[in-house]
């Protein structure tokens, strides 16, 4: 009876991931050996795992998904696959990247990121996704790399011998999770450390001080930061939203008035706060299925 139990908990289980999205693909970000490799170990070789809704209205939305860790790591569990399974229950496709981290510096997860976007763009008709409604997502450290891709993007090279090489790498909206934004006085010590070194110029700083680049031009974003957050300053989600409403872009920043960083990682009233908002803001800007 109980090894019963034990099986229909597992059927149970695996029939529930069954309607998760669909996982499509997962492939390397460059053709042959990545740009400025140092080896060709896992961690040399950045890749993208792709997840598209089986029952969503195709061409649907998409987001590029960058986990957390400081630059130094990946949690590409509930900031990364799990991100994208909440995703396919509003018919949006997700797509989990993982990028290069320290030993590499700037600008390394920055191409990885703008790389993907172009990837994403070039297989957009073939994975039923809508190439103009494609956005970038990020957490901590990570919501640091979305942001910059929002702020340090081009529309495509063209010409360039490379044909994913001549699609845009600028995301349509941002979800910035409690991330780092600024290489200032507010930033995570180690993000900054991990991705620009140990002592970095003020000019290079300045240039990855995202709150400092924003234009009319950047995307929307909705941004989500616990006041109480003794890890990534919550100045760092209000220098950035105050930076977009000052070039009119659109912005809903939600502060939580509780919640350490990770808001819970992945259970617990913070994380489901944050998504519910979330959820609401990515239905209100027609990103949603429903």
């Amino acid at each position: 009876m109980k090894q019963s139990m034990i099986l229909m908990t597992i059927l149970t289980v695996t029939m529930v991931n069954m309607v998760f999205a669909e996982k499509i693909a997962t492939m390397n970000v460059w053709p042959g050996k990545a740009p400025g490799a140092m080896g060709e170990a896992d961690r040399d070789i950045p890749t993208i795992t792709v997840y598209v809704p089986q029952s969503a209205k195709k061409p649907c939305a998409a987001i590029l998904i960058c986990p957390g860790g400081g630059y130094g790591g990946l949690c590409t569990s509930y900031e990364g696959h799990d991100i994208a399974a909440w995703l396919d229950q509003y018919g949006i496709a997700g797509v989990v990247l993982k990028y290069r981290l320290n030993p590499y510096r700037h600008p390394i997860p920055m191409n990885d990121a703008q790389r993907a976007m172009r990837l994403v763009r070039s297989h957009a008709a073939e994975w039923g996704i809508d190439a103009k409604r494609l956005g970038i997502m990020g957490f901590s450290a990570g919501g640091h790399l979305a942001s910059t891709v929002g702020t340090h993007y081009d529309t495509g090279k063209a010409g360039d011998m490379d044909p994913v090489e001549r699609f845009s790498c600028r995301p349509d909206f941002m979800v910035l999770v409690y991330p780092v934004i600024s290489m200032g006085n507010v930033t995570h010590g180690g993000s900054r450390r991990n991705l620009l070194g140990d002592n970095p110029s003020q000019e290079l700083m300045d240039n990855l001080s995202n709150e400092l680049l924003v234009t009319q031009d950047t995307p929307p974003a909705f941004l989500a930061h616990s006041v109480k957050d003794t890890v990534v300053n919550v100045e760092n989600s209000r220098l950035f939203a105050n930076a977009l409403k000052a070039k009119g872009v659109a912005v809903t920043l939600f502060e939580l008035p509780q919640g350490e960083h990770g808001l819970g990682c992945g259970k617990g009233p913070e994380w489901a706060s944050w998504q519910a908002e979330c959820a609401k803001w990515l239905k209100e800007n027609k990103l949603t299925d429903n």
